[in-house]
């Protein structure tokens, strides 16, 4: 069985991010607001139009407090980074974040069993993850988070449970 340590109801890590591209930096996460983390690449043919999408989520929940949170984690230049997000997001007001440490990538998709982009996490109201998984799935699960029912349902149960199964057989998978 794979280690990791980042699951449904963990406390979120911090945002370890060294440049900020879009909007103020931020590290920790403000207790009341839902933030939902996304990892991309810019060589990843979903992301750009994932970032459209969740553009459009962000507006449409902003009044409950709710921020997305690109997250590149790369070896690609920062101008070749930057030009990506300005393609995609010309007049979004999401905050981009650029880590070229890898200490995103270890202390969040490392952590959760994680090897795909676009990746997305919900942190709720508390702090703590309540999703980790695929971009197509926050229609369904971002109103139950919002009312505060999604982390402790059976759905949520199942869904992380398929998550951690399809993560150890993808782990098992790359390292042999």
């Amino acid at each position: 069985m794979t280690s990791y340590s980042l699951n449904l109801g963990s406390p979120a890590p911090s945002i370890n991010v060294q440049h900020w591209l879009r909007g103020d930096p931020l590290s920790n996460f403000q207790l009341g607001k839902i933030y939902i983390p996304v990892f991309i690449s810019i060589t990843c043919s979903g992301c750009g139009p994932a970032l459209v999408r969740l553009a459009q989520v962000q507006e449409q929940y902003r009044d409950i407090g709710i921020e997305v949170i690109g997250i590149v984690t790369a070896d690609e230049a920062l101008a070749e980074v930057d030009a990506w997000v300005t393609k995609w997001l010309p007049n979004a007001n999401i905050r981009i974040g650029f880590d070229y440490s890898g200490d995103m990538d270890e202390d969040w998709l490392k952590a959760s069993l994680s090897f795909a982009v676009p990746r997305a996490f919900v942190v709720d109201r508390d702090g703590r993850i309540a999703f980790i998984g695929d971009l197509v799935k926050l229609e369904d699960v971002l109103p139950k988070v919002i009312d505060g029912t999604w982390r402790a349902s059976a759905e949520a149960k199942n869904a992380e449970k398929e998550r951690i199964a399809e993560g150890e057989t993808y782990a098992a998978v790359i390292v042999s």
